[in-house]
């Protein structure tokens, strides 16, 4: 499954809120997968498995291509990950735990996300 490295903060915060109901359902599914099949996650900077139902996403482009690029990066870099890298879901979990959300740099990394406040209260 291909992964922005972003969209591995945002499937933890998830809560069944998202831009339609066929995007919440779209990440709903993803999220199950994820869970139940741990399948092999590669990282791109690029739209992912969870851009194919957002209606932000036109012909494989976010409208906010800049930002969550920044994001991508963000995430690569306190990580330790290279765009292109494959790994087991679970590790890359791990790592987000312990590179970004133990060291609490959330407000960081995506602090202007339109989706910030639901992070924000786990915090």
């Amino acid at each position: 499954m291909k992964l922005r490295p972003h969209h591995l903060l945002c499937i933890g915060f998830f809560e069944g809120k998202g831009y339609s109901p066929a995007f919440v359902q779209h990440m709903t599914s993803i999220i199950a997968d994820l869970a139940q099949n741990a399948p092999p996650v590669t990282l791109t900077c690029a739209c992912d498995a969870i851009c194919a139902a957002c209606p932000h996403s036109t012909g494989g482009i976010c409208e906010t291509a800049d930002k969550v690029l920044r994001y991508d990066h963000a995430v690569l870099a306190c990580c330790d990950l290279q765009e292109g890298a494959t790994l087991p879901y679970p590790l890359l979990r791990e790592r987000i735990t312990e590179q970004i959300l133990a060291k609490r740099l959330l407000p960081e990394i995506c602090g202007d996300c339109s989706w910030s406040a639901v992070c924000r209260q786990y915090e």
